[in-house]
């Protein structure tokens, strides 16, 4: 599913030079459940983001399902993620004047589904996910759980390729992150969707099927489970 060869990025700092990602090689088949691990600055953010297509590599190749993704140019970069990667982010990213349905069907809104079709889909990825009845909920009407729950029916209703999560469970209490990882291991296991997560939390690393540690903008460790 992703083959990732020495990705280098290096950023600026007034006169010192940053290197975020040093030559990362990364494989992932499809239907993985990968959790990238390390501490803040280690790399795993902007392993995403590249991963994603949301910044440009200065080294290195990457293809997903056999494609040169890099050769696509910024538009076209911005079509594949539609299509192709669903996102999950730290602080939940919904759309504040939308229902949670409205906000699972927007990425389907994006790529022309008819409305009946979009409640349709909106409505079964909010059952799945447990939110069966606040469909209608705004998400200053659900608690930060909720509201990631919102966030990966998102992620996921328009059945993407690879599923990106950065620090998904930054804002939850303890035991509602543990909820969340055993929710998106099960809806990983049901439909074969690929998961790579950047995570610092014990109960993000203990859920990965695969774990890599990174330092200093390395994979320094990969545990297969």
């Amino acid at each position: 599913m992703i083959k990732a060869e020495k990705l280098t990025k290096r950023y600026s700092n007034g006169d010192a030079k940053i290197i975020a990602l040093d030559e990362v090689d990364l494989r992932l088949k499809k239907g993985a459940f990968s959790v990238l691990a390390g501490r803040s600055g280690s790399g795993k953010t902007t392993l995403l983001n590249m991963v994603g297509l949301l910044d440009k590599l200065d080294a290195g190749s990457l293809t997903i399902s056999g494609q040169n993704v890099l050769r696509l140019s910024r538009a076209k970069r911005a079509v594949y993620r539609l299509w192709h990667i669903g996102f999950v982010f730290q602080s939940y990213n919904l759309i504040r004047v939308l229902s949670a349905r409205e906000n699972v069907a927007y990425v389907l809104q994006l790529r022309g589904v008819t409305a009946k079709k979009r409640k349709q889909i909106a409505d079964q990825w909010l059952g799945e996910v447990g939110l069966q009845g606040l469909e209608h909920r705004k998400p200053d009407e659900l608690s930060g759980g909720q509201q990631q729950r919102v966030a990966v029916a998102r992620a996921l209703a328009g059945k993407p390729d690879i599923v990106l999560a950065d620090e998904p469970t930054a804002n939850l209490d303890s035991q509602t992150g543990e909820e969340l990882m055993v929710l998106m291991r099960q809806l990983n296991e049901t439909h074969g969707m690929t998961f790579l997560i950047a995570s610092h939390d014990p109960a993000v690393l203990e859920a990965g099927k695969q774990l890599l540690r990174m330092e200093d903008g390395r994979i320094v460790e990969r545990i297969n489970r």
